[in-house]
Parts: C-alpha cells; sequence; structure tokens
C-alpha cells in the first residue's frame, strides 16, 4: 500500500470531484468530521512518534560516538539547514510571484458533522529534546537496555504509522469534499502543477550544482556521476522509499567515490536523516498555501527557527511514503500558523509528489556520500601523526 499511495490519493481525488454534486450535505459533513478526527489522533500521537523514533537515533550515535560519526551527523545537520534556507528564497519567489490560488470572498464553508479533539499532552518540541537527552544518556549507562527500549519504540511507532498510511486517504477526503464544496479544486490543480515544477527544478539544480562541485566543473565526470547514481535515482521515484533504493545507492556511490569503504558507512547512517528533496518541497509547498490563505510570509527570523526545528525532526522521520510531512505538521502548525485545512493541503500535496520528493533524496544522498568521502580523507590525510623520533 505505502508503494501505491500517490495512486489511491489520485483516485481518491477524482472520485470525489466526480461524486461530491451527488452526496448530500450530511454526508460531506461526516466525511470532512472523520478527517478533523483523524487529524485530532495524528497530533495526538506525533510525540511519542518523534520520541521513539528520535531516542533510536540518539541511543545508537551515542554507543557508536567516533570522529567520523560526529563529523558525518554535523554535516548531515549543515546540509539539511543550508537546503532550507536556500528553499527560503524560492518560497519567497513562489509567495511573491502570482503562483498560487486566490480564495474567492464570501464563499459558503463546509462544517464538520461533530468536533473530536485529544489532549496534547506533551510539546513536540519537548520530545524531541527529551529522546535525544534519555537516548544519549541511557545508551551511555546502559545500552543493552538502550537497545532493547529502542527496539520496542521502533516496533511501536512502525505500527502507528502504518496506521496512519491506512488513514491517510480518509483524512485527504474530507478536506478534499470541503474544498470541492467550496469551489475550489479546479484551482488548485491548476496553481499548484506550476509549483511542483518550481520545486523540481529547484531540487534538481541544487543537487546537480552539489555534483559540479564535487567533480571539480568537469562536465564528463559530473555526467559519469549522474549515471552511476540513475538507477537508485529511478528505484526511488519507482518505491518512494530512500531506504529500499539503499542498496542501489551505495553501488552507485561507491563508483563515484575515492574509498568505497567509506559509502559503506556514510549511506546507511544518513539514508533517512539527510533529505535534500523533503528540506525543498515542504517549505515551498509551505510559502504558496500560507499565500493561499492570507497569512503573511515569514521573516526570516521566523523561519531560521522554523528551519532549526525542522532539521532537527529530520532525525525522527520514519522511511515510509509520507513520513517525511507526517512529523512536520506541528512544526508548520507552531512555526508558520497552519491549521487543519492547510496541514491537510500540505500532507496531500506532499503525498502525490513523493515520487519526485525521494527521488531528489536518493540522488542527493549520493552526492553527499561522495563530498563526504573527500572530506573524510581530507580529514585523515592531514591528522597528526605520533612523532617517534
Amino acid at each position: 500500500m505505502f508503494r501505491k499511495m500517490p495512486f489511491i490519493l489520485m483516485v481518491v481525488i477524482i472520485a470525489i470531484i466526480i461524486l461530491e454534486p451527488f452526496m448530500s450535505w450530511e454526508m460531506k459533513s461526516i466525511i470532512y468530521g472523520i478527517s478533523l478526527s483523524i487529524k485530532s489522533l495524528i497530533v495526538f500521537l506525533l510525540p511519542l512518534i518523534i520520541f521513539g523514533l528520535l531516542f533510536k537515533v540518539a541511543s545508537q550515535l551515542a554507543h557508536n560516538a567516533t570522529k567520523v560519526i560526529v563529523l558525518i551527523l554535523a554535516s548531515v545537520c549543515l546540509s539539511n539547514f543550508f537546503s532550507t534556507l536556500l528553499s527560503y528564497t524560492v518560497g519567497s519567489g513562489v509567495y511573491y510571484f502570482d503562483l498560487s490560488l486566490v480564495l474567492p470572498q464570501n464563499v459558503q464553508e463546509l462544517e464538520p458533522y461533530w468536533t473530536f479533539e485529544l489532549p496534547k499532552l506533551i510539546a513536540n518540541d519537548k520530545a524531541m529534546f527529551t529522546a535525544l537527552i534519555l537516548g544519549v544518556i541511557s545508551s551511555l549507562l546502559q545500552p543493552r537496555l538502550a537497545h532493547k527500549v529502542s527496539d520496542l519504540f521502533e516496533k511501536i511507532t512502525m505500527k502507528i504509522l502504518s496506521l496512519f498510511t491506512i488513514l491517510i486517504p480518509l483524512f485527504i477526503a474530507g478536506f478534499v469534499v470541503k474544498l470541492q464544496f467550496e469551489g475550489l479544486i479546479a484551482r488548485i490543480i491548476e496553481d499548484y502543477a506550476l509549483i511542483f515544477l518550481v520545486i523540481a527544478i529547484s531540487q534538481f539544480a541544487y543537487i546537480g550544482f552539489i555534483y559540479m562541485c564535487v567533480n571539480r566543473f568537469k562536465v564528463k565526470a559530473f555526467l559519469k556521476s549522474l549515471q552511476n547514481m540513475l538507477p537508485a535515482t529511478i528505484t526511488g521515484f519507482s518505491t518512494m522509499s530512500s531506504a529500499a533504493a539503499m542498496p542501489l545507492t551505495i553501488l552507485g556511490a561507491e563508483q563515484n567515490a575515492q574509498d568505497p569503504t567509506l559509502v559503506r558507512s556514510v549511506i546507511p547512517a544518513t539514508v533517512n536523516i539527510h533529505l535534500i528533496g523533503d528540506c525543498f518541497a515542504i517549505p515551498i509547498f509551505a510559502f504558496a498555501i500560507l499565500k493561499n490563505y492570507g497569512i503573511a510570509e515569514p521573516s526570516m527570523i521566523s523561519y531560521v527557527v522554523f528551519a532549526f526545528y525542522f532539521v532537527l525532526a529530520k532525525f525522527s522521520v520514519a522511511a515510509v511514503p509520507g513520513g517525511g510531512i507526517l512529523v512536520m505538521l506541528p512544526i508548520l502548525e507552531t512555526h508558520l500558523g497552519f491549521n487543519a485545512e492547510m496541514m491537510s493541503l500540505i500532507t496531500a500535496l506532499y503525498i502525490l509528489f513523493d515520487p519526485v520528493i525521494t527521488s531528489a533524496n536518493v540522488l542527493g544522498n549520493g552526492g553527499f556520500a561522495q563530498v563526504m568521502g573527500k572530506i573524510i580523507l581530507a580529514f585523515e590525510r592531514f591528522k597528526p601523526r605520533p612523532d617517534f623520533s
């Protein structure tokens, strides 16, 4: 079902567009109420998901702490942060150029048949920091216990995410009914087609620049590197999973690297946390949606704060289609002012565009591994040698 999710969503959207005129108001209101209830459930469980995934990452890094691991981790953070900041420029262009939807005035809004709200027990940022601290401390003091606990959390979070995957079509359906009821679907399709193109060009232009730099702007070497990564990129596009494409990513990156053994440590450690595609797609979608709903463009300072939490949340992204956006919803809500309808819209747009986003993630990981290979070799070359004289 994971691999078929974009196609399922397309079928759901098309079916609603066709059937909505024949639905009663009560039926539309019930479907919308179901969507809001699912949204409440997702928001309620997200702190647990974030804690479980981050705890595992933190405990593994602490247990295997080496200079190379620290260097890789710092480089991942810098790369994700820089990509996210770079997307601010593109997002601002999307916001100011008339690429997004202009909402009609005095539209009749669809109200939910019922309201269901679960309490928010802990803030997501607190779950993030708590998981990082407890993961490191427990791994240093009781590594076996930390390993067992992290495995238990991983099993729980994967089951929750599997449930979310089943519920996502219903989650999206209610908001599609609402948008169709209010006459906005056709304009969304028309306007976001261009934004899809803007995101794809931005992602692959930046990744292409990385490959050009690491190959010292030699066109032949640049094209050879891309050719070696093409099988992995296509696999990422078709499976929508960077983890599923990882064997081919390793093979392609090994052919591009000076030291293939380094690739085998870089790719597995970064496959689910170094996500250039997400760093461009989610912020650019967010800017377009902010314009849609008449919300002011965030200031640079506000965006930097958002980028910090955005990058931190990357360490809790699960390797399933849609996992990249689910853990970002509370950050978008807290720092960019997203409401339930906006979160549903960005979830739908993200999942529909997920094949392209994942292929960008995979290609970016191959370039990152090539860069890290050169950095680590340089680091080893200039490391002080003991003097036995």
